[in-house]
C-alpha cells in the first residue's frame, strides 16, 4: 500500500506519521510537499498535525483551500482512505470533508498527554482491528481540539455511525466527548489524538499501530476483490 503524508508549511508530525508508515508498518511512504503534488498513484493520504500556515487565521482554514485539497477530495470520493491528524482534522473539517469545527479547549491551554478513548465504531476502514467499546490509550497534543457541531449535525452522526471514538475523561469540551469522526462512507476519517505516536511500546502506547493496519488490510481486501 502506497501512503502519501502531505506536508504544509508548519506541519510538524509529517515525519511521525512517514515513521509510523514506512519504519514500523513498513508498507511505502512519500513525503509530500503541498505544492508539487500529485496524488494520482497514492492508495491513502494522510494529513499530519502541526501548525499550518502558523494557524494565523484558524487552524487548518488555510491550508483547505490550497490546490492539493481539490486532489484529495477527489481521492476521498473515490472511496480512498483519507486520514487527518490533529491539525489534519481541522483541515478536513475547514474543507468541507467532514462536519463540524475545531474550537480552542475549554480550559483556554495547550494539552499534552496521554488520554484513555472508546473505540465507537470499529465498522470503518481505519478500526477494523479493533473491538467495538475497545479503551485504547493514544496521546493528544492540540490547543484547538473542542470538537463543536450543532445537535441535528450529532443526531445525524449518531445514527450514520460517524462517530468513531470518544474520550473516557473529555480533556477539552468536546461535544459527546467526540476524539474522532468520519464522514457517512467510513472512509475520511478525522481525529486529534495521534494513532502516529501510539505505534511502538516504547513511546508509551502501541494501539494506534491497529488503525495503519486497518487501512492496510482493508486496502488488500479491497484490492484483490477488485484485481
Amino acid at each position: 500500500m502506497n501512503f502519501a503524508v502531505i506536508m504544509f508549511p508548519g506541519s510538524n508530525c509529517d515525519h511521525d506519521m512517514y515513521h509510523a508508515v514506512k519504519d514500523v508498518l513498513q508498507e511505502e511512504a512519500d513525503l509530500v510537499w503541498y505544492e508539487n503534488s500529485d496524488l494520482t498513484n497514492y492508495d491513502a493520504i494522510l494529513l499530519p498535525g502541526g501548525f499550518s500556515y502558523g494557524d494565523y487565521l484558524r487552524s487548518g482554514a488555510v491550508a483547505s483551500t490550497s490546490n492539493v485539497m481539490k486532489q484529495i477530495k477527489e481521492h476521498a470520493a473515490k472511496g480512498k482512505p483519507v486520514l487527518g491528524v490533529c491539525n489534519g482534522f481541522q483541515i478536513l473539517t475547514e474543507a468541507g470533508l467532514l462536519p463540524g469545527a475545531l474550537l480552542r479547549n475549554k480550559k483556554l491551554s495547550f494539552m499534552c498527554h496521554q488520554e484513555e478513548l472508546q473505540v465507537v465504531n470499529n465498522r470503518t476502514l481505519f478500526t477494523t482491528e479493533y473491538t467495538s467499546g475497545e479503551v485504547v490509550r493514544f496521546p493528544i497534543a492540540h490547543g484547538e481540539g473542542n470538537y463543536f457541531c450543532d445537535d441535528a449535525t450529532l443526531q445525524a452522526m449518531k445514527a450514520n455511525g460517524q462517530i468513531v471514538f470518544t474520550y473516557q475523561d473529555n480533556p477539552n469540551g468536546s461535544v459527546a466527548d467526540i476524539a474522532g469522526i468520519s464522514n457517512q462512507e467510513g472512509n475520511v476519517l478525522g481525529m486529534m489524538p495521534h494513532p502516529e505516536r501510539a505505534v511502538e511500546a516504547l513511546l508509551g502506547s502501541d494501539d494506534g499501530l491497529r488503525l495503519f493496519k486497518s487501512m492496510v488490510l482493508n486496502w488488500r481486501e479491497s484490492y484483490v476483490a477488485n484485481a
